[in-house]
């Protein structure tokens, strides 16, 4: 096995909370040395519950295994420091406000004018450039804006007791990865080119990128009762006897699975049942259909034996389960889809593994969370400061370095 896919790369890292931190944690996992630059008042992660000794777990997900470096970029001195370690960076990723990085001298333009070969990505709710550019931006409200809340809400319809979104932030997380994406592509121009470049990643372009059932609703199209997007959304959850649950892919209202249903279930009477003869009969007539099928999952008690007269049908069933649960399952153990991560509490946590499995590269292991400023005397002594001018730093607090974040826990 050779080195990690990106060992070598050097990324500086301005991002904080979790569309950045997602991104930088992925070029981490693939083998960069990455390292943090974190203000002050800490990173809002470093709060979040629950949190093991001083670590936020939600902090650990996403920053374990990168370098920090905590520094008052308002001294004209740190920002000197962090200019300097920027010289050297291969990749930057911010993800503030539009123009903030700016104030500091660490714009694109002002990286590209000593280090023209960076590849620079600023991930932003709206973009670099328009009209929207500084409205704040967080997962919940480009949801909103993007469809996504929409979706949703339509999703459940009446039987939420009150409108809710969704309970995961798609929006940062999958912004994240779509700056990785971009970084990676920029890289390969750089390496064909020399040229590095500014990467624009915007997190409402994200969501309409990532929406699969974004180009049938802006056709309009009625589909006369059929679901959209080969009716995902609308799969059921169905019980077993012993109190399992499941869910089986694709919505029995569409036409093409209500075929595999019948056949699943070996009921191809039911296609010739007038009750269920269209898309919109069967939307109709749907607790019916869904008692039969119901009806059908109470004869089994062996999931082994229901997954394969499933699969027969082309059609595939999950079982519903919580995280924990599905981390005990074999499958779990035989990828390495979950790791232990120090805490710095003297045990260990898990933590999400990684997607990927590299035939020709080995991947570094699970990282260490760093504490706040944890490296910097590291990574300034790498940066040719000499100690008295760090000790210096230290004490006028221009270098932060503490274990617990401002107001953890109070």
């Amino acid at each position: 096995m050779s080195s990690a896919p990106l060992e070598g790369l050097r990324v500086i890292d301005f991002t904080r909370v979790l569309a950045g931190p997602h991104c930088t944690k992925a070029l981490r996992d693939l083998g960069a040395q990455v390292t943090k630059i974190e203000p002050p008042s800490g990173d809002l992660g470093r709060v979040s519950l629950p949190h093991i000794g001083d670590m936020g777990l939600y902090y650990v997900q996403q920053n374990a295994g990168k370098r920090n470096l905590s520094i008052d970029l308002n001294w004209a001195e740190a920002r000197e420091i962090v200019i300097d370690l920027c010289r050297n960076a291969d990749v930057i990723v911010e993800n503030f406000r539009p123009g903030t990085l700016k104030r500091f001298g660490l714009a694109y333009e002002d990286v590209r004018a000593f280090n023209p070969k960076v590849v620079y990505a600023s991930l932003s709710g709206y973009g670099q450039t328009t009209s929207w550019r500084n409205r704040p931006a967080f997962a919940p409200t480009v949801q909103a804006e993007t469809g996504l809340t929409a979706i949703v809400e339509e999703h459940f319809g009446n039987a939420l007791s009150e409108p809710r979104g969704d309970a995961c932030s798609h929006a940062d997380v999958y912004t994240g990865l779509q700056g990785v994406i971009a970084i990676l592509a920029a890289l390969n121009h750089r390496s064909r080119t020399g040229e590095g470049q500014h990467v624009d990643v915007s997190m409402a372009a994200t969501m309409l990128s990532v929406n699969e059932r974004a180009g049938a609703q802006l056709s309009g199209i009625d589909t006369d009762g059929e679901p959209i997007a080969l009716s995902a959304n609308e799969s059921h959850i169905f019980e077993l006897s012993d109190g399992r649950r499941l869910t089986i892919a694709g919505s029995p209202i569409y036409s093409p699975m209500f075929s595999r249903y019948c056949a699943m279930m070996r009921r191809n009477d039911l296609l010739a049942d007038p009750r269920y003869a269209t898309a919109k009969l069967r939307r109709q007539n749907l607790p019916s259909l869904l008692a039969e099928i119901r009806s059908w999952l109470t004869t089994f008690s062996d999931l082994e034996l229901l997954q394969a007269q499933v699969s027969e049908a082309g059609l595939a069933v999950g079982r519903v389960r919580t995280v924990r649960e599905f981390a005990e399952s074999e499958w779990v153990k035989e990828w390495g889809a979950v790791v232990e991560v120090e805490d710095r509490a003297g045990n260990t946590t898990r933590m999400p593994g990684n997607p990927w499995h590299f035939s020709e590269s080995e991947l570094p292991l699970p990282g260490v969370p760093a504490f706040q400023g944890e490296h910097n005397e590291e990574i300034l002594r790498e940066n040719n400061v000499p100690d008295s001018r760090i000790t210096d730093l230290q004490q006028r607090k221009v270098l932060l370095s503490r274990r617990s974040p401002v107001g953890a826990y109070d």
